[in-house]
């Protein structure tokens, strides 16, 4: 079995990325305005691939939250982690997927257990965990936080 280890994915300041697509989209206006007074229709072979890559690059504009984390996944492979909060431009054709990064507390239910010389106890906690390896949440279970409810139960017996 392969694990996956959390690396930082490739991002760009949105607010940058977003004034490009604002200078791509005057540009579309004005080819738009010019090819309607010239009434060329060729135009059109410049307009609407424009407006295609202007619509597709708004996908890729996000926000991380404080304590907040997007795990990016690129046609079926792991690209890396934004774990910086903030406005980020990513590439538009992955997967994000949110997984938070605040502590976060687990009351597990009362359990009847034997102690060693055989007499029935009821146990229970209060875990207080936090994700901290994004990629391994992801990739390495199927629900990180049942699997942590899982985990702790067993635990529990065990004590």
């Amino acid at each position: 079995m392969q694990t996956v280890s959390e690396k930082q994915a490739t991002k760009i300041n949105g607010f940058f990325a977003l004034l490009i697509i604002l200078v791509l989209l005057a540009l579309d206006v004005i080819l738009f305005i010019a090819g309607v007074r010239a009434k060329d229709p060729s135009f059109l072979w410049y307009f609407f691939p424009l407006t295609f890559i202007i619509i597709i690059s708004l996908v890729g504009l996000i926000t991380v939250q404080p304590n907040d984390s997007r795990v990016i996944i690129f046609f079926g492979s792991y690209s890396g982690t934004v774990r910086e909060s903030g406005f980020w431009w990513i590439n538009p054709f992955t997967l994000k997927r949110k997984v938070t990064l605040r502590i976060r507390n687990f009351n597990s239910d009362k359990i009847k257990v034997n102690d060693l010389r055989g007499n029935p106890i009821e146990i229970a906690a209060v875990i207080v965990w936090r994700v901290t390896d994004t990629s391994r949440a992801v990739f390495d279970v199927e629900n990180y936080e049942e699997f942590v409810a899982i985990q702790s139960e067993t635990a529990i017996r065990s004590l």
